[in-house]
């Protein structure tokens, strides 16, 4: 399950907030409210944040009225002030918002439904790359781990900080795939508590071993080597 996606016109994540005890798929329709998802933490995690800023900025061409390409423009150049505003310390952010807006701005397609459509495969296209890369990752530094280790693993890097897969976590999701014998000692994250709610759930979802423990537990654990 992806964390952020497009579905029926509208963007739609997984609400990290409601986690571990719900497993919730909100819904937005308006740019606004997927704004104010990303400020209240209803997605989070850089990468996750970009898709779903890409997702917001084809949500903004969807709800255009405009008739022509610099009205739609104008009205994605709004839509992106809007985003980049929710969180304005994340990169994916704005990076995500400004390939949305480059593209409409380099298209010719005559017809402004052609450019809205474009914008959306774009959006669907960033999300596809965010999940690929990562798996690229996980399977790289999976490579540097030896069958049978004890990993420690702070915060949340998973599938839910990305569109799928993660980053960090993720190369523990790759050691599974290839049948590594591996377990995980996760930190509880304070004071938002990510290891605790997200990174535990992901990991027991997935059945991968592991342990909560306590954040000023972790130096004990690495000294005596897990």
């Amino acid at each position: 399950m992806r964390t952020v996606f497009w579905e029926d016109g509208k963007v739609k994540m997984i609400d990290q907030r409601l986690l571990p005890h719900q497993l919730v798929i909100a819904e937005y329709d308006k740019v606004d409210d997927v704004a104010r998802a990303i400020t209240d933490m209803v997605v989070r995690g850089a990468p996750a944040i970009g898709g779903a800023a890409g997702f917001g900025m084809a949500l903004a061409a969807q709800n255009s009225p405009a008739t022509d390409r610099d009205g739609l423009i104008a009205d994605l150049v709004v839509a992106k002030g809007v985003l980049d505003a929710s969180r304005p310390t994340a990169v994916n952010l704005s990076w995500a918002t400004t390939r949305m807006l480059n593209l409409a701005l380099a298209t010719v397609l005559p017809a402004v439904d052609d450019i809205r459509s474009a914008i959306l495969f774009e959006a669907e296209a960033l999300a596809d790359e965010d999940v690929e890369i990562n798996r690229r990752m996980g399977f790289h530094g999976a490579e540097l781990i030896p069958d049978g280790s004890n990993l420690l693993h702070h915060c949340n890097t998973g599938a839910l900080a990305a569109v799928d897969f993660g980053t960090a976590l993720g190369v523990i999701f790759a050691c599974q795939e290839q049948g590594k014998e591996i377990h995980v000692w996760v930190d509880e994250t304070r004071p938002r508590l990510q290891g605790a709610r997200l990174t535990a759930w992901e990991l027991m979802r997935a059945g991968v071993p592991m342990h909560l423990i306590a954040d000023n537990a972790a130096g004990h654990l690495m000294r005596r080597q897990g």
